[in-house]
């Protein structure tokens, strides 16, 4: 190897060199259609209809803050309806991000049938997460929720351990105060867990050709992604962008999750107007 090529893969890293490997072996060749962020997709069997790219809340989020947040309600606010205005019908919010006051805003400006908003509780049992529901909705102001996930979850016992939380989450939806349940995970046994589950009818997961801030290499998160696909679980992406780490290389970013065939939405967080006709853009031009 020419030691150009050696510095190169080494800087990459294991999902780096991975992604590397890919690349000649075409799975980044032309795209076999065209893409829009506005795109209308169906979220597994949920029979939710959004669009491509949700507009997420949460970039670095914890502690009811995230850089999204920190733009104020009328910041944020604006910046969502500026991406609807461009089609995205996708709000990606959660209670640690603080941003559901922001989304609120937002929705007294749009046709709620027409977005699709999403939110993540961090209770972990069946209480916490009925009060949690009921919270959330006043301060979306909303009657409902489209999507609730359970959020951030590690343990690969998460399926047993939490059944509480999950059977007031079941409940919620067969009285239409949500319309599909599911989780986020944070590691890969959870995510392996949440591909077994027939309960799990969403997953948000961590996924960019790098690896950053994943669950596991690319290669090992893609194949248990394949398995929800199959069972017929929506898949929405999160971390395309690798958390900021991938900002010089987003057109690849934003390719590779094209192509990978098992995505059906994703979601990044913009934190400028400009930032959002810039990802619009890229994924039309992908």
């Amino acid at each position: 190897m020419k030691r150009r090529e050696f510095l190169k893969s080494a800087a990459y890293g294991s999902g780096g060199i991975w992604l590397h490997s890919k690349l000649h072996s075409g799975i980044f060749a032309p795209l076999p259609q065209k893409f829009s962020a506005s795109d209308t997709v169906t979220i597994g069997k949920t029979g939710i209809k959004t669009s491509r790219l949700a507009m997420g809340t949460g970039t670095v989020g914890v502690g009811h803050h995230s850089h999204q947040s920190d733009l104020g309600v009328k910041g944020l606010s604006e910046l969502l309806l500026n991406g609807h205005e461009h089609g995205l019908r996708f709000f990606d919010s959660a209670d640690s991000y603080g941003s559901h006051p922001h989304v609120a805003e937002a929705l007294k400006h749009v046709r709620r049938d027409q977005v699709t908003v999403l939110t993540k509780t961090w209770a972990r049992n069946a209480a916490g997460v009925r009060a949690d529901l009921d919270r959330f909705r006043r301060e979306l102001g909303t009657d409902y929720i489209d999507i609730c996930l359970m959020h951030c979850l590690t343990e690969a016992d998460w399926t047993e351990r939490y059944r509480g939380a999950m059977d007031v989450l079941s409940e919620a939806k067969e009285k239409g105060t949500i319309r599909a349940h599911g989780c986020s995970c944070h590691s890969i046994e959870a995510l392996r867990a949440a591909a077994q589950s027939p309960w799990v009818e969403v997953d948000l997961a961590r996924i960019n050709p790098s690896g950053s801030h994943m669950d596991a290499d690319p290669e090992t998160v893609v194949s248990v992604l394949r398995q929800m696909k199959t069972a017929g679980k929506g898949v929405i992406g999160m971390k395309i962008l690798g958390q900021g780490d991938l900002s010089k290389r987003q057109d690849e970013a934003i390719k590779f999750a094209l192509s990978l065939g098992v995505l059906d939405a994703f979601t990044i967080g913009a934190e400028t107007k400009t930032e959002q006709e810039d990802l619009v853009r890229r994924i039309a031009a992908a």
